[in-house]
């Protein structure tokens, strides 16, 4: 019988459902928490309660993904770890800072107001903030949607490094509307277009029926998000 199978075996006899995948690495993870920097294999499988091979193959998958650092027999969080942990911090205090001014931005216009970030081709929703009136617009806060045919994507990038701008490109400019921007040069004079009004604009690009203008929130020139209505 193998491992998986043995403490399935005992988790049935327990009562409870077998642990997935995804629930025994968490579990190691959280044996992180309120504990010295650095763990052993023992430590964690006393914290976490997770068998020792099955405690020891997650381990090692989590090293491999830079989740966690082994220095010997002793582990500690990755800078995969930390830099994620960095990015939820940076985006909670700037969705906190931006709440205020958003809010303000709905009740002064009445339309939908979004707090975006890049990442990688895509934006994401940081703050959504509307009323029942607003549900053609198919957003959610952590949802995604292609950077090249949002407002709020084009006022990002429009203030970001060209490479960047260059690896959007690379990535598809697919219609999703007649009136997407399909044209790498088409999209680029857009771009230009929005670094001279200091605004971006989506007609109906993303969804028919759907319009938005768009500002970048900068910082040393470049933009690190962008608000939306």
């Amino acid at each position: 019988m193998t491992t998986s199978a043995f403490e399935a075996v005992e988790s049935v006899e327990a009562g409870m459902p077998p642990l997935s995948l995804l629930e025994k690495a968490a579990k190691v993870l959280s044996a992180f928490e309120s504990a010295g920097p650095r763990l052993t294999l023992t430590d964690v499988v006393q914290r976490s309660g997770i068998r020792r091979s099955s405690a020891h193959r997650i381990l090692d998958q989590l090293v491999q993904l830079r989740w966690l650092e082994r220095e010997g027999r002793d582990y500690r969080l990755g800078m995969g770890m930390l830099e994620l942990g960095a990015m939820a911090s940076h985006h909670n205090r700037l969705r906190r800072a931006a709440l205020p001014h958003l809010h303000a931005l709905h009740e002064s216009t009445g339309h939908l107001v979004h707090l975006t970030v890049l990442d990688g081709s895509e934006v994401v929703y940081l703050e959504r903030i509307g009323g029942a009136d607003d549900s053609v617009v198919p957003s959610r806060m952590g949802g995604r949607q292609p950077a090249y045919c949002t407002a709020s994507g084009k006022a990002i990038l429009a203030f970001s490094d060209g490479p960047l701008v260059e690896q959007v490109i690379r990535d598809g400019l697919r219609p999703r509307t007649p009136r997407t921007l399909t044209r790498p040069e088409s999209f680029r004079r857009e771009l230009a277009a929005t670094r001279e009004r200091g605004v971006a604009f989506d007609h109906e690009e993303g969804y028919r029926g759907v319009f938005c203008v768009a500002a970048p929130l900068r910082g040393a020139g470049r933009a690190g998000a962008a608000i939306s209505v």
